[in-house]
């Protein structure tokens, strides 16, 4: 590998850049390693594309940046940048992303819906009162 490699991810309001590059297998978020980083779900959660590539992961430094949104948002931005960067790394990956979970190749386009105007919320209706 002679340079690094960039990818973005998001996933509602979190934004997540992936940086890419020879190392030791260190894994930083935030300047955090990953070991320490948030809640042990959301470390399984992050962790998924580094236990599908395997061995390739090892010679490999992945630092992240991640900001906006909430601790589960930021945990998919995350997984979903250092995936895409593996896959640009080794394409063979690409078939192995895909077969056990589309979304780490792939953004979750939903959003938070809208407020209407004159209600409290975007589904909420006014209450009537029949007085």
């Amino acid at each position: 590998m002679k340079k690094n490699i960039h990818m973005p991810g998001k996933r509602k309001q979190a934004i997540a850049r992936a940086t890419l590059r020879e190392g030791k297998g260190l894994v930083t978020i935030n300047g955090q390693y990953l070991e320490n980083y948030s809640n042990p779900l959301l470390r399984l959660r992050i962790s998924e594309p580094l236990l599908l590539a395997g061995d390739s992961t090892k010679n490999l430094d992945i630092a992240v940046s991640v900001r906006g949104g909430g601790v589960n948002g930021q945990a998919d931005a995350v997984r979903l940048a250092m995936a895409r960067a593996l896959v640009v790394q080794d394409s063979k990956l690409k078939k192995v992303f895909d077969e056990y979970d589309r979304l780490l190749l792939v953004a979750d386009v939903r959003r938070k819906e809208v407020r209407k105007p004159n209600d409290s919320k975007a589904r909420a209706k006014r209450q009537k009162s029949y007085r």
